[in-house]
């Protein structure tokens, strides 16, 4: 068993928890946004007075919080887990947030003693709850096989993709590919629907060729029932694309229909529809063509 701090149980952090706690281990919890959930409360875990006391009690240390800002001031802030650190802890940043933040965050832990992984999932809250999440880890081998017993209660497909910032560099070109694929398959139902035919039926036939994906099995039923709570929201894959479109600028590299997403995302927000599900990017293209996926 390990004493695991975990900062950062929303919407896909609780079910990750949860996998951890179940999986034996002691958690040390401390609320971040949301209340802490009453179920790994009455399960065992610790609730904490701060990020300091929790990284004080534990032995790993995890955030998985919603942008770059939110994990520097839980690592170092007043309070923050820095201050709560003695050689030999692991700590662990399961955010999408900036790859080039990343190396700075990561230097500042290895300078107190202490491993640092940046590990983004991928599969949203599905994923989370299934145990099914990809994860995507930049860091030392030694530090991720220390991990990878933990990240293995979290998640299927468990990659060291390179040094520090690698694992979030490889989160933004997921959330490219995840952006477009969005886009395509709102695009081919909105286009089938406008045409007079079914958008289930069409998706139905098309899950079983070349042309079927998770977006389309997950999201294209999303798309079709009108079922826009996130599991992602539109306002998280916007600061992973901007993420994707600045580093683009940095490289010299023109990524056109990630700016297109971009744009389509943008649209949504400007309708308001920022907390929904991303997969209602499709309601951008519906405005575009006064139609609805029906």
């Amino acid at each position: 068993m390990s004493k695991i701090g975990f900062i950062g149980t929303g919407i896909m952090g609780r079910h990750m928890a949860q996998h951890l706690q179940d999986g034996g281990h002691q958690l040390y919890l401390c609320q971040h946004r949301s209340p802490l959930p009453e179920e790994l409360l009455s399960g065992g875990a610790v609730a904490c007075a701060s990020r300091r006391e929790v990284a004080e009690r534990a032995e790993v240390i995890i955030t998985i919080v919603p942008d770059t800002p939110h994990v520097a001031d839980a690592l170092f802030g007043e309070e923050g887990v820095l201050a709560g650190l003695s050689a030999g802890k692991l700590v662990i940043d399961m955010s999408s947030i900036s790859p080039i933040e990343t190396k700075d965050f990561a230097a500042r832990i290895n300078a107190a003693g202490c491993d640092y992984l940046d590990a983004p999932v991928s599969g949203g809250e599905v994923g989370a709850k299934a145990a099914s999440l990809t994860i995507m880890v930049g860091g030392s081998q030694t530090a991720f096989e220390r991990a990878k017993p933990l990240f293995a209660l979290m998640g299927k497909n468990i990659t060291l993709v390179g040094d520090s910032g690698a694992g979030q560099t490889c989160k933004v070109a997921n959330q490219i590919i995840v952006a477009l694929n969005i886009e395509a398959v709102a695009e081919a139902l909105l286009f089938a629907s406008k045409a007079g035919v079914d958008p289930a039926r069409v998706r139905e036939a098309l899950m079983g060729g070349f042309a079927g994906s998770k977006i389309l099995e997950v999201h294209g039923e999303r798309m079709i029932k009108r079922t826009f709570d996130p599991g992602f929201r539109i306002e998280l894959h916007q600061k992973d694309l901007n993420l994707a479109l600045s580093g683009a600028r940095a490289l010299g590299v023109s990524l056109p229909n990630t700016a297109t997403a971009q744009e389509l995302f943008n649209a949504c927000a400007g309708q308001g529809w920022s907390g929904l599900d991303h997969s209602a990017m499709a309601r951008a293209l519906e405005l575009l063509a006064n139609h609805e996926i029906v």
